[in-house]
């Protein structure tokens, strides 16, 4: 799908559909090289935005901050990262954009100085409400220096510090103000907040650090793994837990509401070796093969995978259907997930770029093709043609989620209703359009039961229209862009 980035370029995604953001933080109870910890720990979050990454260190107090566009290795290097001095607590961030444009004011984590102190604040997710906050803290004087609501939160919690006690008591008093998706990781001078929105549309997890040396909070447990801390448990929605020298303490205020896990999550936002909310992803992965075979079944002599998020789907539609499994595209892993191609003939090609289809896995055999979601159908079309121009006698393409017919309001970047080819074709269209033999989509009702004996409920909006919560009529991708600069 083709994809302005506010670069004045073209650029390439494959995917279609883009990550959330991937917040991370450290809080240790001695001088720690916490720079490090949390460059590590983005390192493990980089699937979950490419666009730009920062980080935010707390030397004794004093905020010290390095970020930019651009993936984590590409921003931090060694002589970045020995910039920071030591220090006890630290905040991260990926991020891919669901709001505001893509350049260095919008990067995160941002950080603000206060009459109360300063706070460094990182966020995943998107707010339903973020453009009439905004107009009524505008009014009231405040000046905005992104596009991004997540200085919209910055500001309800900083007016609510005027008369707080604490900035926890800041926060819990903020999220009566604030609606909409959003896993935060806050910095003051001396504590770590994570906050999660009473619905839980986005995860957020705690770990302990080796030796029982402080905490950590991710988005994914894989982030974890990375840096050999524990997982403890996830934070609750409408939670919002402290942590400070005296360990960690918990709000609950918020919580209670019935929660709405973006089931996206399982099919193809976080990574395979993460678990959310007691389930795994990869389990999940499999589980939705398990389904489609069961639900679409065919005749065929391999099944594949679209790397990387269809591969788990295709192994437990083979694991089902009894078809081989088979490895049928090689990803080129030195290009990332967008590049730049300065013509049409080029653009066109794009998709040979990064995927190259094993003629010998394919070559005169019918063909089960496995992919994660079909949003417009034109990066689909392409894959399916590298499969016929290998010599693929039957192509047969099963989706491990329901077909778009909506879009999203808590951070997906699932485009508007008119450009997705589901919400005005049919599947037997849709087949034609991309040159399948046949398609078949995971069902609505088998898409909540992937994340077996997960603890939460789960947001199907995009597939449905229904949403958990009350959402506008409408929200633009550039909304603070089109609203505020006239």
């Amino acid at each position: 799908m083709l994809k302005g980035a506010g670069t004045g370029k073209e650029e390439i995604n494959l995917n279609g559909i883009h990550e959330e953001c991937g917040v991370f933080g450290v809080y240790s109870n001695t001088l720690a090289n916490v720079a490090h910890l949390t460059y590590f720990g983005l390192y493990a979050l980089q699937h979950r935005g490419q666009e730009s990454c920062g980080i935010v260190v707390n030397e004794r107090g004093v905020f010290k901050t390095h970020k930019g566009l651009g993936l984590v290795n590409e921003v931090f290097g060694e002589r970045e990262l020995n910039e920071f001095e030591d220090g006890r607590i630290a905040v991260g961030h990926v991020r891919y954009s669901t709001t505001g444009n893509v350049n260095t004011s919008n990067c995160q984590p941002l950080t603000v100085r206060h009459v109360k102190g300063s706070l460094a604040i990182a966020h995943n997710g998107n707010l339903v409400n973020a453009l009439e906050l905004r107009r009524e803290y505008e009014l009231r004087g405040a000046i905005f220096h992104t596009t991004s609501d997540t200085e919209v939160i910055s500001y309800a919690i900083t007016r609510e510090r005027l008369e707080s006690g604490s900035i926890q008591e800041a926060v819990e008093k903020a999220m009566r103000k604030i609606k909409g998706a959003y896993s935060l990781v806050i910095m003051s001078p001396k504590k770590l907040i994570a906050a999660r929105d009473p619905n839980g549309f986005r995860p957020l997890s705690i770990g302990v650090l080796p030796n029982d040396d402080g905490y950590v909070v991710a988005s994914e447990t894989c982030a974890f793994d990375s840096i050999g801390a524990k997982f403890l448990r996830d934070v609750e929605p409408g939670e919002i837990v402290v942590i400070d020298e005296n360990g960690i303490d918990s709000i609950k205020t918020h919580c209670g509401c019935k929660s709405s896990m973006c089931v996206f999550e399982f099919i193809y936002f976080a990574r395979p070796d993460s678990v959310i909310e007691g389930a795994s992803v990869h389990r999940a992965r499999l589980r939705a093969g398990n389904f489609l075979a069961l639900e679409h079944p065919v005749q065929a002599d391999v099944v594949i995978g679209c790397p990387d998020s269809g591969l788990d789907a295709a192994l437990g539609f083979s694991q089902t259907s009894g078809i081989p499994y088979g490895v049928g595209f090689i990803k080129n892993r030195y290009i990332g997930r967008t590049f730049i191609q300065p013509t049409q003939g080029m653009r066109e090609n794009s998709v040979k770029i990064k995927l190259n289809v094993i003629r010998e896995t394919v070559e005169g055999k019918r063909v089960v093709l496995v992919d994660d979601s079909i949003v417009r159908g034109t990066t689909s079309a392409k894959v399916v043609q590298l499969l016929r121009n290998a010599g693929a006698k039957e192509i047969h393409m099963r989706i491990s989620s329901p077909p778009f017919i909506s879009e999203c309001f808590f951070g997906t970047d699932i485009d508007s209703k008119e450009n997705l080819i589901a919400n005005k074709h049919s599947v037997e269209e849709i087949a034609k359009m991309i040159g399948v033999d046949s398609l078949g989509f995971l069902s609505v009702d088998n898409v909540v039961k992937l994340a077996e004996n997960a603890g939460c409920g789960f947001c199907r909006g995009c597939f449905t229209g229904e949403y958990p919560i009350e959402v506008p009529s409408e929200i633009p991708k550039d909304k603070f862009e089109t609203k505020f600069q006239e």
